[in-house]
């Protein structure tokens, strides 16, 4: 089970990162583009992700992953219950949207690719 404060590990160690509070959420953003967003009630976490993807990994797992609300389909944008995916995914999840966000070359740098 996932924690608020890993996602907060796991967003702080990646270079760029900013964590801002907006309107009660706490936000994970690189300059003014946000790839990681918690609900007010800290039970949600919103994170950058294909558009083109999502609708798939909602059907596959519904029970962890769900879309956004109807005002954010237009953004590459879902959401899951942070209390059904494990720290490992987490990681993965968070890394993948921040690696959307951030130039390649400084998601290059920083993954050893």
């Amino acid at each position: 089970m996932a924690t608020v404060e890993d996602v907060r590990r796991i967003a702080r160690s990646l270079p760029r990162t900013e964590e801002a509070v907006v309107r009660d959420r706490v936000k994970f953003r690189i300059g003014r583009i946000v790839y990681l967003a918690l609900s007010r009630d800290e039970r949600t976490l919103g994170f950058a992700f294909p558009k083109d993807e999502r609708d798939a990994l909602v059907a596959a797992e519904p029970g962890r992953f769900h879309l956004p609300g109807a005002s954010d389909l237009r953004y590459n944008w879902v959401e899951c219950t942070l209390a059904a995916v494990d720290e490992d995914e987490l990681t993965e999840l968070v890394v993948d949207a921040w690696r959307m966000c951030v130039p390649k070359r400084v998601a290059a740098e920083h993954l050893g690719l």
